[in-house]
C-alpha cells in the first residue's frame, strides 16, 4: 500500500461515515475495498464517504466508490461523497457517473439533504 493512504469509520447522525485520505489508487484501493467490505449498513441509514482528505483518485478508486454504493443499495441504505476533489468530479462527470452519488460540501449538508429524503 502507498504510504499515507487511510482510511476511518465514524459514526453519524444519520449513518455510517467513510473517510479516504491520500492517494486512492490501484496500490491501495484493496485496503479501500476491505474497509468497504467491513462496514454494516442497516437499512435507512446513510453511508457517508467522506474525500476531504483524498489528494488522488484513479480508476481504481472510482471502482471502490462503486463498491460502496453497491454495498449501500444491498443494505436499502443510502450513499453519499462529501467534499469531493475537483479532479475526482471532473472524472465522475467525464465517464457519466456523476449522477450515482449525491455529493455535498459538507457532512452537515449530507445529513441534511438524508434527513429532508427520509421524510
Amino acid at each position: 500500500m502507498t504510504a499515507g493512504f487511510t482510511t476511518a469509520t465514524r459514526r453519524s447522525a444519520t449513518g455510517t461515515v467513510l473517510e479516504f485520505a491520500g492517494e486512492l489508487d490501484a496500490a491501495t484501493s484493496p485496503g479501500a475495498l476491505a474497509a468497504i467490505q467491513a462496514l454494516t449498513l442497516n437499512r435507512g441509514e446513510h453511508l457517508v464517504v467522506d474525500l476531504s482528505a483524498l489528494t488522488f483518485c484513479d480508476s481504481s478508486g472510482i471502482s471502490a466508490l462503486l463498491a460502496a454504493r453497491n454495498l449501500a443499495l444491498a443494505a436499502d441504505a443510502g450513499i453519499a461523497l462529501v467534499a469531493v476533489p475537483g479532479q475526482l468530479q471532473r472524472s465522475l462527470r467525464l465517464i457519466g457517473l456523476a449522477g450515482f452519488f449525491p455529493a455535498h460540501p459538507t457532512l452537515a449538508d449530507a445529513d441534511a439533504a438524508w434527513a429532508v429524503a427520509r421524510r
